[in-house]
């Protein structure tokens, strides 16, 4: 796939300090079992090095398959089962003939596949590797909101009125923060920078760059409503914990073929850990919680594999992006046809 040619030039900025301040939540103990030990390089000032190109990720699917109950991991047989499905999709989508393809998203040879994983699901906690059940409050709340998947090829016209019957995504505004650093359909890179007292964390999936302090501060007013939230930082020895306020209800935390089940509410709270466990991986785990939807908390792990030769490119997701303009436009042409057609007919 071409990725953009632009090369990705970020500006760092810390915002939203001066705005007012709150008390920060306590963190919530980690859930997930002892990482393996290892003691990774520090930088000059002490702190435990992450830094470096962490694009490397496993196919790996949100939720467990029910029939492996509390299998954390697959064996042998059925990491080779996976990796064969894996295989089969993409010869297949290499072998996808461009002008036939409809609707929305990328073309299925723009796909990027990694190697299957040995973890079962990328949740982890509950033991089931499932979503727990929504809360009575997210069932009602999610039968008033718009669909948060992108429009299906077959929609009606008249279902597409406006920018805003697209999702946010489809929009280049944001995938969240567990849909910006998990694999997506291309441009999976992540990149982890440091300097005394901060993390930066860039996500070249729709050019996310996060700039997280580490001194100590309380979050922003609860009044200030961010697409990423608003995160803090601390170290719990090798371990970077971030802790994630202020997320808006617009945006779900991930997107993708989950969609709908991303919403959340604005009492959600998540907690990252990034573990470095050797000199080329790296383990990261987001603990979410949201008693406004979630009946209790669910906790995702991924493993990230180091490629220094990796190189982030601009996400230049607006460029020559004219599908919403001509899906709008062809909607309203569908909709003047079909009026001109029952105008006749009377």
């Amino acid at each position: 796939m071409n990725k953009a040619c632009a090369v990705f030039v970020s500006t760092l900025m810390s915002v939203c300090c001066v705005l007012g301040q709150t008390v920060a939540p306590t963190v919530p103990k980690k859930t997930t079992g002892k990482m393996q030990s290892y003691a990774p390089p520090k930088t000059p000032w002490g702190d435990p090095d992450l830094q470096g190109l962490w694009p490397g990720q496993q196919e790996i699917p949100l939720e467990r398959d029910p029939s492996l109950g509390t299998q954390l991991y697959l064996t042998e047989e059925q990491a080779k089962a996976r990796q064969a499905r894996i295989d089969k999709k993409k010869a297949a989508d290499e072998a996808f003939e461009g002008d036939g393809h409809i609707g929305f998203g990328a073309p299925p040879y723009w796909i990027e596949y990694g190697p299957a994983g040995r973890q079962s699901s990328l949740i982890v906690d509950p033991p089931d590797g499932r979503l727990p059940p929504l809360t009575a409050d997210a069932i009602a709340r999610r039968k008033k909101q718009k669909a948060l998947n992108s429009p299906p090829p077959d929609s009606r016209p008249e279902d597409i009125k406006s920018f805003e019957d697209f999702t946010y995504r489809d929009r280049c505004i944001s995938r969240g923060i567990l849909g910006s650093i998990r694999r997506a359909i291309y441009n999976n890179g992540n990149q982890i920078l440091q300097e005394p007292g901060y993390v930066i964390i860039r996500h070249e999936m729709i050019h996310e760059a996060r700039i997280i302090p580490l001194d100590g501060r309380a979050h922003v007013n609860e009044n200030i409503r961010l697409y990423m939230g608003n995160s803090r930082g601390h170290w719990e020895g090798n371990t970077l914990v971030v802790e994630t306020t202020n997320l808006n209800s617009k945006m779900p935390l991930f997107q993708g073929g989950e969609d709908i089940d991303g919403s959340h509410s604005d009492r959600t709270h998540l907690v990252e850990r990034f573990t470095r466990i050797a000199p080329d991986q790296l383990i990261y785990e987001l603990t979410v919680e949201d008693p406004d939807t979630w009946t209790k908390p669910w906790t995702v792990r991924i493993p990230f594999a180091a490629d220094p030769a990796y190189h982030l490119y601009e996400y230049a997701c607006h460029e020559a992006n004219y599908s919403q303009l001509n899906v709008l436009q062809g909607n309203q042409l569908s909709r003047a046809k079909t009026a001109e057609v029952q105008g006749e007919k009377k």
